[in-house]
């Protein structure tokens, strides 16, 4: 095997598990966040999460010999940490506290349709991939199912005005992670050059959209009224995975990813991230999982195939299948043609008989 070969081998299989991460470890964080939250408060949750997992990565870059005290990677990774993390997690944690998890999550869903109809640069490639399309839709309808239940309890009449609100606020985290990501992809390299500035910057995004929460727990008065004796033990072992799993592993392949795929691809998170949360539910809480759910569930991995279309490369197999097919054509109307043109048994001409002669 060659070094390329194994280069880019190597490189496959880190796509590989940065989306394993994405898709995995964040549909998995819904759990960890409900186990967190019987002793942190929303915000302080994720003041604490964010500012450990920052400093925890801006002490291993500086161990690294990286530059951590760059202006211009500070104040990117700034706005793109409070639109992330700050606006659209904030949003989510609060809202959860008076709508039905549901909701939120078809509502978050929403943020892979919203890829495709903000990113400008790429408007000609999603609006022209047929796949794609079909696949983003196929994919929210599919979300839409797999909580049909919890959506129609959300829609009472009674809760409508909250929910409406919820609503609201929710479209405008998806709005502002969308927002967000893009401008990550488009805009959040440094233009230094210099090697661990992604991994620099996304260390001061946690750690500034952790120092947001921290002021935002402050003025709810979340932090004088913490009790550290009344945080039960699997509380604690809830944060540190989200601290390590969620936040430093997962979210750090969530930037890479930004930058190395197409937007659209990386965004199906949102459509898979639903399908862990109701599987570990089911596990662990032995929560029911009905037909409908698991015929929403195959939808939206059909979803997720359709939109990954391309990245699996069945457009270049079919149009290899197309052209052996058309060479195979080509060579039996050569054979046809050879055949035709050879002289029948009836028009082949006599062969003149030769005598040997003597001396």
């Amino acid at each position: 095997m060659t070094t390329e070969t194994t280069q880019a081998t190597h490189s496959r299989l880190k796509v590989v598990a940065a989306f394993a991460m994405i898709y995995v470890v964040w549909g998995s964080t819904f759990f960890f966040i409900h186990k967190a939250l019987a002793g942190f408060g929303p915000f302080l949750l994720g003041a604490v999460r964010f500012i450990t997992a920052g400093l925890l990565m801006l002490a291993w870059c500086y161990f690294k010999g990286y530059r951590i005290f760059h202006r211009p990677t500070i104040l990117h990774a700034g706005l793109m940490g409070l639109l992330l993390l700050y606006v659209d997690n904030g949003i989510i944690i609060w809202v959860e506290q008076f709508m039905p998890s549901g909701l939120v999550a078809i509502m978050s869903a929403s943020a892979a349709i919203w890829f495709i109809v903000l990113d400008k640069p790429n408007w000609k490639v999603n609006f022209g991939n047929l796949p794609v399309v079909i696949g983003l839709f196929m994919g929210f309808f599919g979300v839409v199912m797999l909580f049909g239940d919890r959506l129609a309890q959300a829609l009472d009449a009674s809760q409508r005005q909250a929910n409406a609100l919820g609503m609201s606020l929710l479209l405008l985290g998806t709005l502002a992670w969308t927002i967000g990501s893009l401008y990550s992809k488009y805009y959040g390299r440094s233009k230094g050059g210099e090697s661990g500035n992604g991994l620099v910057g996304t260390a001061w995004q946690m750690f500034i959209a952790g120092a947001a929460f921290t002021l935002t727990a402050a003025g709810r008065g979340e932090i004088t009224s913490f009790r550290i004796d009344m945080v039960p033990a699997s509380a604690w072992w809830a944060i540190a995975y989200l601290i390590g799993m969620g936040s430093i592993v997962a979210y750090s392949s969530y930037i890479w990813l930004l930058q190395i795929r197409p937007a659209t691809e990386v965004s199906t998170h949102t459509y898979v991230n639903p399908i862990v949360a109701v599987m570990l539910g089911a596990w662990f809480a032995h929560e029911t999982v009905s037909y409908s759910q698991l015929i929403a569930l195959m939808v939206i991995l059909a979803s997720v195939f359709l939109i990954n279309w391309d990245a699996y490369n069945l457009s270049a197999l079919f149009s290899k299948r197309k052209s052996r097919y058309a060479r195979l054509r080509e060579n039996v109307r050569t054979r046809a043609k050879i055949r035709a043109s050879l002289p029948t048994s009836s028009e082949t001409p006599p062969v003149e008989k030769r005598f040997p002669t003597n001396g």
